[in-house]
């Protein structure tokens, strides 16, 4: 037993380095603006649409206001108490909307998912919400098993919020919890009681949503074992469907929000993963399944059943039960992804009503994916969503990775039998660490530190 602890320690130690969380490859640090263009970006839209129009698109809006800041937060969000913001912006929406639609040639989209995320969606007043959704529903199709979702504050989310998005199709709710310690949500500035997130589940329930997640995290500022292990509890007693248990990104350099705290506040190495260990224990112990990386669900939710069938993805949005080749996303700083190239919108709300009132597309830097990065982002997507890879043809590239990973593999992270290569139980907790030795653009740059944040 004290062997095995020992060894994890070192582990921790040796692989708690700046690492990419693999929403994409590449990352969009190793992004190669110079061959992009938004003419290149627009065609293979349009030719991604035109090959998967059998898996329909699905479709991420960012809703970037706030009225407070959350100082753990790693988001783009515009902090404002004046809502007079959301119907000019709802309008630069749909007018982004529209210019990607006309991209089609005349044909209808069929929407397999739309997804509202921030900043805060709740921020929005419910019938700004209905105008936007019914602007988009307008000009495109829904597909019969759709999937639409949205991201809540449980502190301002109504019933009101709760019906319209309902009435809309939205049946499922995303609620950002974090942590219940009263001292912890005082530190990220991030307050709503134990009471509140009640109130809003059992509405949403009564409603008829299906499908309610959580998202918290470990490694906050003046967290410990026991008010990690509280929030845990409070949370099962709720019993939702998913749960989100983030690792906290502390990237002060990107984010000045997060300087309201020092490292000295924070868990680190060890005891961070300690956090996780005892947060992951707590939701095995009550029934949930281990989904990917930080995720967890219960054995009837949609994301388990996808992972147990291998059709589970990851995109911008994180883990989702289903793939859309052609992910659309509109709005300040969204990402889109046609596949075969990554295109981001401009990062101020004014620069992006500036750029929609003239006619153009918001888009500010992209990447267009080459022969190796279309075989890399398929290798790092099957590590991430099925813990396992089977290598293709290519033998230099397959060199490559086995001599990186060979460390990985001697420290028990990964098992590679011929050109399988598997992780292990313990390289679960590894899992950023392993995709790092199949990412070509990080290897050859050798460039992470100040631009990721910390695997543990």
């Amino acid at each position: 037993m004290m062997t095995t602890q020992v060894k994890m320690e070192d582990l921790v130690q040796k692989y708690n380095v700046a690492a990419p969380r693999y929403t994409s490859y590449p990352t969009v640090p190793f992004w190669d603006n110079t061959t992009f263009s938004s003419a290149a970006w627009t065609a293979q839209v349009y030719q991604t649409f035109q090959h998967s129009k059998d898996k329909g698109i699905s479709l991420y809006i960012h809703l970037p206001f706030c009225e407070s800041l959350c100082t753990y937060c790693g988001c783009n969000t515009r902090i404002t108490k004046n809502h007079r913001v959301e119907e000019p912006y709802i309008a630069s929406l749909l007018k982004e909307w529209e210019m990607y639609v006309a991209l089609f040639n005349g044909e209808r989209p069929v929407l397999a998912e739309i997804h509202l995320g921030g900043g805060t969606p709740t921020f929005f007043d419910p019938d700004n919400l209905k105008m936007l959704i019914e602007g988009i529903l307008k000009l495109a199709d829904v597909a019969p098993d759709s999937s639409f979702s949205f991201e809540a504050h449980p502190a301002n989310t109504t019933v009101t919020h709760l019906e319209t998005l309902f009435n809309l199709g939205f049946r499922r709710l995303s609620l950002g919890i974090q942590d219940f310690d009263p001292l912890v949500q005082f530190v990220i500035n991030r307050q709503q009681t134990l009471e509140e997130v009640e109130l809003v589940m059992l509405n949403a329930r009564k409603i008829g949503f299906d499908s309610i997640n959580f998202d918290l995290i470990y490694g906050l500022p003046k967290q410990t074992l026991f008010t990690v292990e509280d929030t845990i509890q409070k949370a099962m007693r709720l019993s939702p469907d998913r749960i989100s248990f983030y690792s906290y990104a502390h990237v002060p350099w990107i984010k000045p929000g997060q300087r309201h705290y020092t490292e000295a506040d924070l868990p680190s190495g060890a005891a961070k993963l300690a956090l996780y260990n005892l947060g992951k224990k707590l939701i095995l112990a009550h029934g949930y399944e281990d989904v990917g990386m930080d995720h967890f669900a219960k054995k009837e939710d949609e994301l388990f059943i996808a992972f147990q069938q291998e059709r589970l993805h990851r995109n911008f949005m994180g883990y989702a039960d289903r793939f859309s080749p052609l992910l659309i996303g509109i709005g300040v700083s969204s990402i889109s992804d046609a596949w075969g190239a990554f295109a981001q919108n401009v990062k101020t709300v004014e620069e992006y009503h500036k750029l929609i009132d003239t006619g153009e597309l918001p888009v500010v830097k992209g990447h267009l994916l080459n022969e190796e990065d279309l075989i890399v982002r398929r290798y790092i997507l099957d590590m991430m969503c099925k813990g396992k890879v089977q290598l293709q043809e290519g033998e230099l590239l397959n060199r490559q990775i086995k001599e990186e990973l060979s460390e990985l593999v001697a420290d028990g992270l990964v098992v590679i039998t011929g050109d399988l290569i598997a992780c292990t139980a313990v390289g679960r907790s590894f899992l950023r660490n392993i995709c790092m030795a199949f990412d070509q653009r990080l290897l050859r740059s050798r460039t992470r530190n100040q631009l990721f944040s910390q695997a543990i």
